[in-house]
């Protein structure tokens, strides 16, 4: 199937998608801290988007082909977790780096889907600067965002970055497109060159998740109790990794990131300075 461009209503609603997605971080933030075990993030959240919001979480038995249904509402990743990181009774630690990623689905059906990273207690300076580094290269990709530019634009962009600040980006999964679906085309690369790849247009909307690592970029499935959970990816080095999302639309002069609440980080100071719409800024 291919690119499905989304129309001005449409993205109105995702944009309500989105800014519900963003809430639920919000929402979590102040939990995640020593002793907390990434289970009771789960529950906290899936709490919250069921019954406060009256949102769905997209991730609950979520089965594409070749996978078990996934058992919880969001995923944390930790320490050298690359991404879809199952909560379990596993309390986080001082110095832990957890990534959180939540995807909503609204009453009407439409997805919202972003992550980010936290730090638990007092992190090292090295996991402090993988975090923020890591944020810094979404950013570089978000920028590249606008009509007439093109995917590889994008990948190149985060690449670049993330390899000059000594860190590798891993290959294997990607962002993607959303809507009323939660994995569209196109698939959005965090590696490439400029120049290639599809031309971005307005009305299409995916999201930019790079995950950065500390050492190598190689990874495998995790392996935990002597079997594999299906899920579970880590550093195959187990050096640290560090993801953070947003959900961006192309606009007619730029983007627009549309996973942006009260409590979201603000934009780096290179990304207010350029077209499109910057991220708002904490209240």
């Amino acid at each position: 199937m291919g690119i499905t461009l989304k129309s001005p209503a449409e993205i109105d609603a995702m944009r309500v998608a989105g800014r519900l997605a963003s809430e639920v971080l919000d929402f979590l933030t102040p939990h995640v801290m020593p002793g907390v075990t990434t289970l009771q993030i789960d529950t906290l959240a899936h709490d919250y988007m069921v019954n406060v919001q009256g949102t769905t979480p997209a991730t609950l038995n979520y089965s594409p082909p070749g996978y078990p249904p996934y058992p919880a509402s969001l995923c944390t990743s930790v320490n050298h977790e690359v991404c879809h990181g199952i909560p379990a009774e596993r309390p986080l630690k001082n110095g832990d780096i957890v990534n959180i990623d939540v995807t909503v689905i609204t009453k009407d059906g439409w997805h919202g889907d972003n992550s980010r990273m936290f730090v638990v207690g007092e992190g090292s300076i090295a996991a402090r600067r993988l975090c923020a580094l890591t944020f810094e290269a979404m950013w570089k990709g978000i920028v590249k965002v606008k009509p007439g530019a093109r995917l590889g634009d994008v990948g190149h962009a985060i690449q670049l970055f993330a390899e000059n600040s000594g860190f590798s980006v891993v290959r294997e999964f990607c962002g993607h497109g959303i809507g009323q679906r939660f994995h569209e085309e196109p698939q959005v690369l965090h590696y490439g060159r400029p120049g290639t790849l599809e031309e971005l247009v307005p009305g299409m909307v995916f999201t930019i998740e790079p995950m950065i690592n500390a050492g190598r970029r190689d990874i495998r499935e995790d392996r935990k109790g002597g079997h594999y959970d299906g899920w579970t990816i880590v550093t195959k080095d187990r050096s640290l990794s560090a993801q953070w999302e947003h959900t961006v639309v192309v606009t007619e002069t730029g983007y627009e990131v549309l996973t942006v609440s009260a409590g979201s980080p603000p934009a780096p100071a290179f990304a207010t300075a350029g077209y499109g719409t910057p991220v708002a800024v904490a209240a």
